[in-house]
């Protein structure tokens, strides 16, 4: 039993999925499934029961999970304590960015960060919320954007930001790309995209509040991963999409982004964004970071 093993287990006991625990691990699932076989090997014991459409933890899996969780813990904590200790010589800033950050918000955050803390180096790594904030909880990372957790950790400091607002993509060619402006009621009947709610909750939940709030049911038609691919699939006639409006900025032909206009009020059509990082820690790059944010939060809020 080894540390890799490990965290192979945890990953496939959180999602019950050993396609999306391998990629949360980035490895290849042949790779994933001989540390698995490995693991209850070594335990002499069997810790999940799967076919080719379900996997389950079995009692001695159930076990194992709270207890690896925490050896896994410990292990990222002494991890963690040791890189700060090289950080206060290295000066190294490990900061998380979920897509919409990544693209619309980190550019003109890093310029100006690295005006101010010019010997600082950043290490920006960009994933989903549910991913990033593991990271921040285990020490991996220093701080993220993310979108803020409806409960968020006790052990998390959660700073919001602002909130994006949300564009409609348009086929070029469709009816409604002519207009000025859609409002959901434009698009009752229309085929959708979104993404997926196990990834992307606040992405996906949006379409279908802002249908079920106009007394409308969303027709989806395609459920798809990542932004690029969401647009991508909106240029070739699959349906609409409510998307935020840094979307605009991908270089996708074919498509025509749309205002969204709502009866409601403006939250419901927008996509909070937040900064969450560690209570009770000391990190000087991160606190300077974080000033940053504070001093242009105004100014991003405009664009956004």
């Amino acid at each position: 039993m080894d540390v890799r093993q490990l965290r192979c287990f945890i990953a496939v006991a959180e999602t019950l999925h050993f396609g999306r625990a391998a990629q949360r691990l980035d490895m290849l699932p042949a790779s994933f499934g001989r540390h698995i076989k490995q693991l209850e090997q070594s335990l002499g014991c069997r810790l999940l029961d799967r076919t080719t459409r379900h996997v389950s933890l079995t009692p001695a899996g159930q076990t194992l999970a709270g207890e690896a969780r925490e050896i896994i813990d410990r292990i990222d904590r002494l991890e963690t304590l040791f890189r700060d200790g090289a950080a206060q010589t290295t000066q190294t800033l490990r900061i998380g960015a979920i897509d919409s950050a990544a693209a619309g918000l980190m550019p003109l955050i890093l310029s100006r960060f690295r005006e101010a803390s010019p010997d600082t180096d950043v290490e920006l790594l960009e994933q989903k919320s549910l991913h990033l904030i593991p990271r921040v909880l285990s020490g991996r990372l220093d701080a993220a954007i993310v979108r803020p957790p409806a409960v968020p950790d006790p052990r998390l400091a959660v700073r919001p930001l602002f909130a994006e607002t949300a564009v409609v993509a348009v086929p070029a060619g469709h009816p409604l790309a002519a207009r000025k402006t859609l409002s959901v009621h434009d698009m009752a009947g229309e085929a959708m995209i979104v993404p997926d709610r196990r990834s992307r909750p606040h992405s996906h939940d949006l379409t279908i509040t802002l249908f079920q709030d106009a007394g409308l049911t969303a027709h989806i038609a395609q459920i798809a991963e990542e932004k690029q691919t969401i647009v991508s699939l909106v240029a070739t006639g699959v349906g609409l999409a409510i998307v935020p409006r840094w979307a605009a900025r991908l270089a996708v032909d074919g498509v025509t982004f749309l205002p969204l206009r709502t009866d409601d009020s403006h939250a419901r059509s927008t996509l909070k964004l937040a900064v969450v990082w560690l209570r009770n820690t000391r990190h000087p790059a991160r606190d300077a970071f974080l000033k940053v944010l504070d001093d242009n939060v105004d100014t991003l809020a405009k664009i956004a």
